[in-house]
């Protein structure tokens, strides 16, 4: 080979010393402020409620009507508040960075497009993977605890169902799979693919629904509080207290969920961290009462966990209104499946636009313009956990993914306050970087306390998603392909390189990226 032959490397591959730099799998996503649709894109049609909604929609669900009983009587009794009340605080110093990016970055991803433009390729696709089984498996979650609800007021009637249709294996004699919460799963992807105007609406319907249930539970449970049932306030110790506000965090984030659908809000960059502030406000005060009262109507020893505020209620004589909370919760606690339904298929949409999943995924339905080639595969993925895993483990699996995914958004912010001091900014979080080390500090410490098995499943999918991005992602990402076609040009006419290289517009001279 000539020596004045200029060398042109195969497409999708780096020099090894370039890998792990920007010009490898750290390679930045270009920042893009703008709040234009793209051609063929997700259309702009959600104004400030209906993102409230949307993330209240996420907040407040399985938490309010499940969880928090799961949390009382297998981990912290009535210590149960201060569970959410840590779970509150380390998810308000993550929420206050989200809306800063929210504001910066109104595109859909969430967590997956801050983090991929704010430290690197490999990092979004890392929380990326991450987002997908996260919001997958809270789907999963949500209809569990939905079904529990249906169970209860199937009892209460009289009607008695095969056993093998009513639980994930190891839930309860004869339990081979939990019928209702997957066929759930499947009937919001139907509802979902009908459009997103349309869903939004459906949803704010059924968040004023779920909010009025609540308010009902707890001016009605208020009358009916024993100091006794306070008493002892930590039987698990302190170290149960801590341990549930691991499982309970699950419950008090959803903005995260709302801020995948950025694409899909009319002036993005004003009300996305308006909407993410005001419904986590509602959501800890509706938790922190929901808690108190729970724990004050019944002994946590008596709690029953598949359905515990109709049980309790039960318990102080007001069956009849614990058949109306089990029946709105059916309905209320849906609105969370479809928030993080939504949020998984956008997260998805966005990878794929992005090259790092097939292309295919990011074709959106020509009439109803959502990405109906993703929402389909949730929602049969969703169903299939939601039928053969147990409430506790689908939701522990949940919270290290979004707790990780919460670690790497508070880094970022200052990563990119340091990098990107210029970009404009809606919304900053204040006393960076106190307010995200604080997210760090919460989501590092809840991450340490879930069980070893969580920990194995987690680590597993990673792994597997490490292998998919080097034999399929860093090849075939946008970035990487802007990229070699910027180096072939300048290799191919040296005496040219500077204008060739302002021309092909490479990452390290576009919005965002670095030099």
């Amino acid at each position: 080979m000539s020596r004045s032959t200029p060398v042109v490397p195969r497409e999708g591959t780096a020099p090894s010393g370039r890998l792990f730099s920007r010009q490898g799998i750290f390679r930045l996503k270009p920042v893009d402020s703008s709040e234009e649709e793209t051609a063929g894109g997700l259309r702009r049609t959600m104004g400030l409620w209906q993102l409230v909604a949307l993330s209240l929609g996420g907040l407040v669900g399985a938490g309010v009507f499940s969880l928090a009983g799961v949390v009382a009587h297998e981990d912290a009794g009535p210590g149960v508040m201060l569970s959410f009340l840590i779970a509150i605080i380390a998810s308000t110093a993550a929420a206050l960075c989200y809306a800063e990016f929210a504001g910066t970055i109104p595109k859909a991803g969430s967590a997956y497009t801050y983090s991929y433009a704010a430290l690197g390729e490999v990092v979004g696709w890392a929380i990326g993977w991450d987002l997908l089984l996260e919001y997958t498996a809270i789907v999963a979650v949500v209809a569990i605890a939905v079904s529990g609800y249906f169970s209860y007021i199937l009892e209460r009637i009289g009607i008695d169902l095969p056993a093998w249709m009513l639980g994930a294996p190891g839930t309860g004699p004869g339990h081979k799979v939990d019928l209702f919460a997957a066929a759930l799963c499947l009937l919001l992807a139907f509802v979902l693919s009908r459009g997103t105007k349309e869903s939004a609406r459906f949803e704010t319907i059924l968040v004023v629904i779920k909010l009025g249930i609540v308010a009902l539970v707890v001016i009605a449970g208020a009358f009916h509080i024993s100091a006794g049932n306070y008493t002892p306030f930590l039987p698990f110790g302190i170290g149960g207290a801590v341990t549930g506000a691991a499982t309970a965090f699950f419950a008090v984030y959803g903005y995260d969920a709302m801020s995948a659908a950025a694409e899909e809000s009319a002036e993005a960059k004003k009300v996305l961290p308006k909407a993410i502030v005001i419904s986590l406000a509602i959501a800890s005060v509706v938790y922190l009462l929901v808690c108190a009262v729970l724990l004050g109507m019944q002994d946590y020893r008596d709690i029953t966990t598949k359905s515990p505020f109709s049980s309790a209620l039960t318990a102080v004589g007001l069956g009849g209104l614990g058949i109306v909370v089990a029946a709105g919760a059916i309905i209320g606690i849906t609105t969370s499946a479809f928030a993080n339904m939504l949020a998984v298929s956008r997260v998805w949409f966005s990878m794929s636009r992005d090259g790092l999943l097939p292309r295919y995924f990011s074709k959106n339905h020509p009439t109803r313009h959502v990405p109906t080639r993703v929402i389909w595969p949730v929602g049969f993925g969703s169903a299939f956990i939601a039928g053969f895993l147990p409430i506790r483990e689908a939701a522990d699996l949940t919270n290290i993914g979004i707790l990780a995914a919460f670690t790497v958004v508070a880094i970022a912010i200052v990563v990119l306050r340091r990098t990107r001091p210029d970009l404009p900014r809606t919304f900053r979080t204040p006393l960076v970087p106190l307010v995200p080390a604080i997210g760090v500090a919460f989501s590092l410490w809840l991450i340490a306390s879930l069980d070893p098995v969580t920990w194995l499943r987690f680590v597993g999918w990673m792994a597997l998603g490490m292998v998919v991005y080097f034999l399929f992602g860093y090849r075939n990402s946008e970035e990487n392909k802007l990229q070699s076609t910027a180096e072939n040009m300048l290799q191919s006419t040296p005496e040219n390189a500077s204008d060739t290289e302002s021309e092909a517009g490479l990452p390290g001279r576009r919005e965002g990226g670095t030099s």
